[in-house]
């Protein structure tokens, strides 16, 4: 990555947008290093959602009155802009709003599993999933008497290709990866992974959390059946996460939330289902979030998937080869280069990361400590819990100074 692609990102412009980063907690500037957990909100999006609370804040799809016209056609339009900016030409009719990446990862689990899945059957995951999708699909199998398998890593924390080939077989119903990991930084090949999946005539469901905020994402292109993402990840509101699926695999589902705003139909007999994707949203839905969405998503695409992706790749080498430097501190992942994203997982020897995260937070840097909700893959590294430095469009390379030099206040301190 060279320096002028960093140089064309105008960072210390984009910073304004984010006010929050000017914060001094004890006199010491903020480095927010946390993103993988999730970004700030710009300034654009705050705008959005606080002008739907002040000029047309209304419920959608339950009044012929002005304010509500408004609030859904806002709403609906929010759909439409979403899934253009991830390639889906279906439209509202293949993406869904959700919570967060998790619920879509339960919406799917239990609409599509709990009809589908059955002994004999199969669920084929990573030994790097996220919890949402582990724990998830872990205890759909275990309603339905399916049984889960994992793909292994190597060791260097990119997937066995060979062992994915193994496991996806003809009895295999899904096979459900996660795009980029959030503990890794591992850039999955999951183009390839679904092809082996539709080779099997197995349905394949693309976790995108730590993907969508940070790099072009085509779910056409990828071909996967399902794709689910968060607004918080990438510069939006919390409250509000996106699930696209293929529109006839949409259609054939049931949901599994019932209420308002989701039927065609009610009798004391039965009920029938609305459109897509009104069914899978009962109950008043995320709207001011959703319009928030609309604009994190103008917002990104106004600066640029491609740029962003460059900048925070580059933050990523620098940090891995100023932390590599050090010595004493070992790095989880692969190498720098196209199958690793911006965030670098890490222990400094000898210092739990819990103790690391709270020094860091004495120097106003912010990181990641933990297990990050991938308790299987840190039982698989060997280590209890790891640190995790994880960089957007608004870091710096004087950041990742700083957290180098907060870790030598460590090291001294424990020495």
């Amino acid at each position: 990555m060279s320096q002028q692609n960093l140089e064309s990102l105008d960072v210390e412009r984009l910073r304004e947008d984010f006010p929050i980063l000017e914060r001094e907690l004890d006199g010491k500037p903020l480095v927010y290093l946390d993103n993988a957990a999730t970004t700030q909100t710009a300034d654009p999006v705050v705008d959005a959602m606080s002008d739907y609370y002040r000029r047309y804040n209304a419920n959608v799809h339950r009044g012929i009155h002005h304010l509500s016209q408004e609030a859904s056609i806002a709403y609906e339009e929010a759909h439409d802009r979403v899934a253009e900016f991830v390639g889906a030409s279906g439209g509202r009719e293949e993406m869904i709003f959700t919570k967060n990446t998790t619920e879509s990862e339960n919406l799917v689990a239990y609409a599509w599993g709990m009809r589908e899945l059955g002994p004999g059957d199969e669920v084929v995951l990573t030994e790097m999933e996220h919890h949402a999708s582990l724990v998830t699909w872990q205890q759909i199998a275990e309603r339905t008497g399916a049984d889960c398998t994992y793909i292994q890593i190597d060791e260097t924390g990119r997937l066995d290709m060979d062992h994915a080939r193994e496991c996806i077989t003809d009895d295999t119903a899904m096979v459900s990866a996660v795009h980029v990991s959030n503990t890794l930084g591992t850039v999955n090949p999951v183009s390839e992974l679904v092809d082996i999946a539709h080779d099997h005539d197995a349905l394949a469901f693309i976790d995108g959390a730590q993907a969508v905020p940070n790099r072009p994402v085509d779910v056409e292109a990828i071909d996967a059946d399902f794709y689910a993402f968060s607004g918080h990840k990438m510069a939006g509101p919390t409250g509000i996460g996106c699930l696209y699926g293929k529109a006839h695999l949409l259609e054939e589902m049931e949901p599994y939330l019932y209420g308002g705003g989701m039927i065609r139909k009610v009798t004391f007999e039965e009920s029938t289902w609305g459109d897509v994707p009104w069914k899978f949203e009962p109950g008043t839905p995320p709207i001011a979030e959703a319009v928030g969405l609309h604009a994190a998503v103008d917002y990104l695409e106004e600066i640029g998937m491609d740029r962003i992706q460059d900048h925070e790749e580059e933050l990523a080498e620098y940090a891995y080869e100023r932390l590599a430097a050090e010595g004493d501190i070992e790095i989880y992942g692969p190498e720098p280069g196209p199958d690793r994203s911006g965030l670098v997982g890490f222990n400094l020897e000898s210092v739990h990361a819990h103790d690391l995260a709270s020094i860091m937070n004495d120097h106003a840097v912010a990181i990641r400590a933990g297990d990050h909700c991938t308790q299987p893959l840190h039982d698989r590294l060997g280590v209890a819990a790891s640190a995790r430095a994880s960089f957007y469009l608004y870091n710096t390379r004087e950041e990742v100074d700083a957290l180098v030099d907060a870790i030598d206040s460590a090291r001294q301190l424990f020495a």
